[in-house]
């Protein structure tokens, strides 16, 4: 059976959607006896895929995002079929938030959130038109749906009154590289490499308003009364609508107590979540949540929102806040900066709670939605 995989936010270097689709396409070469992988993704003159995936085969297009985007959602609406251009033949799987229409190859649908329906707000007017137009279209359409979380799913059928029996809950899971840095001298290399403090508070995030960083510096404030010297370390690009972020940042004088290290190697990063005090995510919501859970796979405490799909994610294994109470997170932040002994029991129980999640499992049962649709495939197939 072929499987036709679109690694766009991989070859982009997106933050979330970049992770998923690549350790993805990592799990699904492991089954090499039944499926035959290949890659797609949209060159937009900056892409690039990982080592990792390099011998595996691929198809480009070469636009814009804008006129792909449109050229896909015009495929679906005149259901002129693009199987030829992604290459598909049996299984088409999208990533992106993007499926064109195809005469032949069935197709699974990765939706990763409606950020877009619970906060229309917090997304540029294009995306929220683009989204409302083309969100319905492309999940009808789609034979499997694939939500990361049981939250997601309950979305999808509060909003687009979808068949329970269409959609199914994988859950995501850290890449192996995040795990606990045993060697000292390689947690000092990434210290000294990014000028990193000796104690700081650590989020792993793009910046955006649903990110909830603003409130991260109402509760992170009154903590440098007892700790003078402490510092909040922001990993991660600017997003969008970011910029009263940052002239709330320069209103309460916190420029040199806030640090932006800038592009991070994704083989530095589990040094980072270790040589962190803790890990604070206070987001408003999320489709899954995949920074706690590398947290926890690092061994760092982890403080987070209690809304949307996180407490799935983080389970009892972390302190689970309101994220509209500022107090709560002041409190909660101050607590565990000054407890030593629960900073080690949170690192114990995030490092259990990580270990449920794993693109291994999830490669299994990616594997098992896809011969689910071997009926409808008319070519040969290992499944």
């Amino acid at each position: 059976m072929h499987i036709c995989l679109d690694v766009s936010p991989t070859a982009q270097k997106h933050a979330g959607l970049g992770r998923y689709a690549g350790e993805i396409a990592r799990a699904l070469a492991e089954h090499k006896e039944r499926f035959d992988l290949s890659l797609f993704y949209n060159d937009d003159g900056q892409a690039e895929l990982p080592d990792y995936l390099g011998h595996l085969p691929r198809r480009t297009v070469k636009l814009g995002n804008k006129p792909w985007r449109l050229a896909v959602l015009l495929s679906q609406m005149t259901r002129w079929p693009l199987d030829r251009v992604f290459g598909a033949t049996d299984i088409f799987h999208a990533t992106n938030h993007l499926l064109a229409h195809f005469s032949q190859a069935r197709t699974v649908y990765t939706l990763h959130d409606l950020i877009f329906l619970r906060y229309p707000e917090y997304h540029l007017p294009y995306n929220r038109w683009y989204l409302t137009l083309s969100m319905p279209r492309y999940l009808r359409a789609a034979d499997v749906i694939i939500t990361p979380s049981e939250w997601t799913k309950q979305d999808a059928l509060h909003y687009y009154r979808l068949p329970e029996a269409k959609i199914k809950v994988i859950y995501e899971a850290p890449a192996p590289s995040f795990q606990p840095v045993s060697d000292p001298g390689r947690l000092a290399q990434i210290r000294q490499k990014y000028r990193l403090p000796a104690q700081f508070i650590l989020h792993v995030a793009t910046i955006e308003p649903r990110k909830n960083l603003s409130r991260l510096l109402d509760a992170f404030q009154p903590l440098l009364v007892d700790w003078p010297d402490l510092k909040l370390v922001l990993v991660g690009k600017k997003g969008w609508l970011y910029e009263s972020f940052f002239q709330k940042l320069q209103a309460m004088g916190l420029q040199e107590c806030v640090i932006f290290p800038g592009y991070v190697d994704e083989a530095d990063l589990p040094g980072f979540y270790q040589l962190a005090e803790l890990f604070a995510f206070p987001s408003l919501y999320e489709g899954f949540g995949l920074g706690p859970l590398e947290a926890m796979a690092c061994g760092a405490p982890v403080i987070s929102s209690n809304s949307s799909s996180l407490p799935e994610v983080v389970g009892e294994a972390g302190l689970l806040l309101d994220p509209t109470d500022t107090a709560a997170w002041s409190q909660a932040l101050r607590r565990v900066l000054a407890d030593s002994e629960l900073r080690r029991d949170l690192r114990r129980r995030g490092l259990s709670q990580a270990q449920k999640f794993s693109w291994q499992k999830a490669g299994a049962e990616l594997a098992e939605v896809y011969c689910s649709l071997q009926p409808e495939i008319k070519t040969r197939s290992a499944c």
